[in-house]
């Protein structure tokens, strides 16, 4: 893991990936050793500051929102040690998931699941709830074996299984309310490669036998268009490790995620927004251009998509068997109120785990994702569909847009009183809030 001798600082204003949140903190500040985290908490303090962590910014929600100090984990990163017999790695907790990955695969080993994003620290991806898709599998933070983290006292907190065990279920997915992670430990699996079928099919025939066609496969998720009645499905199965590998050709690669997901997109969503009557034309060209595809490579490979096209997302995460009934609700909604959407709706899945604030937290889990391009109006399009959402039980993503309260949340999540006595114990003086988490914790 990077060491250094000195923070940097700095005094310019952040914004995250979205442009949902800009913020001038009082000084940003970049450890490069575990030391230097716990120096800057207790600097902090003494000056009556906060201290907000932030990785590669991906959050739509104000979670790492920081008024006093901005701290970035971007140089506490790299492998530090690794447990051949158990499989469990453990990193610096501001090591990019693609980092993980391709330090990974020289040990013969993968991470379980992943999201379709790589470029998010491992410390934000778990802190969030990242979960990517597969009935089979949990989300990141379900992972998580071991970490340690500064609490509100600057002082260090390792846990595992020989300490505080029964913390883990708290500090795997923590929002960044309980203290810094600086080490994250995972339990990774032997290395696999992922055979993708990706294929438009009817949205109603999908819809029709949803829950069983993500219950017979490895990994499954669908895009749909608003204003089209095709589904992008995308299958990936697990294979050995070189078991008929045929990674897409560069030349494919460039085509299918440069040329036309990023920068066709772009021009369609920029005609979009200045033309609202033409999206569902686009929407419909877009429909029949989208071809069949198959491939097959190593894991992270096939897992990951490269994104340019900025949006803002809203995400739920409701009862699995109810997906298509409430895709079904977008649908009408979107007809009903003739609104204009340019962004596809994504649909994934997740195994149910036992974390205290995982939206997958006892129940296996559909994740329903809605978009907007920068830009564009999310208000009424995002609070209609937190309204279907919020009827089925829904959790928000913590790390997306929403207008959820503590006080709405508590008869989501059974374990979020403790997880408010356990905040307080970690952080007494509350260095570790902002009004996010005010709002979310209470």
């Amino acid at each position: 893991m990077t060491t250094s001798t000195s923070p940097v600082t700095s005094t310019t204003t952040w914004q995250n990936w979205g442009r949902t949140v800009r913020v001038q903190p009082v000084r940003m500040v970049s450890p490069g050793s575990v030391d230097e985290v716990c120096a800057v908490v207790r600097s902090a303090a003494a000056d009556g500051l906060g201290v907000k962590v932030v990785g590669a910014g991906h959050s739509f929600s104000p979670i790492a929102e920081a008024e006093g100090v901005l701290l970035s984990l971007d140089r506490l990163s790299g492998l530090i040690r690794m447990d051949r017999e158990t499989r469990t790695v453990t990193f610096g907790a501001g090591t990019r998931l693609h980092e993980v990955s391709a330090l990974l695969e020289p040990l013969g080993l993968g991470m379980e699941n992943l999201g379709d994003i790589d470029t998010q620290s491992l410390a934000g991806a778990i802190s969030t709830g990242t979960h990517g898709t597969g009935l089979r599998f949990r989300g990141l933070a379900a992972q998580v074996t071991g970490a340690v983290l500064v609490t509100g006292h600057g002082e260090l907190l390792r846990i595992d299984a020989d300490h505080r065990p029964e913390l883990l279920s708290a500090v795997a997915l923590g929002l960044g309310a309980l203290g810094i992670l600086v080490e994250v430990t995972i339990a990774c699996v032997d290395a696999f490669d992922l055979r993708a079928v990706e294929k438009p099919e009817p949205l109603d025939a999908v819809l029709e036998s949803l829950h069983e066609r993500a219950s017979a496969v490895d990994h499954f998720e669908f895009f749909w268009f608003p204003h089209t009645r095709t589904a992008l499905t995308k299958v990936n199965t697990r294979v050995p490790v070189g078991e008929g590998r045929t990674p897409l050709t560069r030349g494919r690669r460039w085509f299918d995620d440069t040329l036309m997901a990023n920068g066709m997109f772009r021009m369609t969503c920029g005609i979009g927004r200045a033309v609202p009557a033409s999206v569902p034309w686009l929407n419909r060209a877009a429909e029949r251009l989208t071809g069949d595809r198959s491939h097959s490579d190593a894991s992270s490979k096939v897992f990951a998509t490269r994104r340019t096209v900025r949006f803002r997302e809203m995400e739920y995460a409701i009862p699995a068997d109810q997906a298509a009934e409430a895709l079904r609700e977008v649908r009408d909604l979107i007809e009903r109120e003739r609104w204009r959407i340019s962004f596809p709706v994504e649909v994934r899945f997740a195994a149910a785990d036992e974390l205290w604030l995982s939206t997958a937290s006892g129940r296996e889990t559909a994740y329903i994702a809605v978009h907007r391009v920068i830009g564009e109006d999310v208000g009424p399009y995002f609070r209609a569909v937190e309204d279907i959402m919020r009827a089925r039980g829904g959790r928000p993503h913590w790390g997306k847009m929403h207008t959820r309260e503590a006080s709405d949340l508590s008869g989501q999540y059974p374990k979020l009183a403790e997880f408010r006595t356990l905040r307080e114990e970690l952080d007494p003086e509350g260095s570790f809030l902002n009004p996010y988490l005010r709002r979310v914790l209470g």
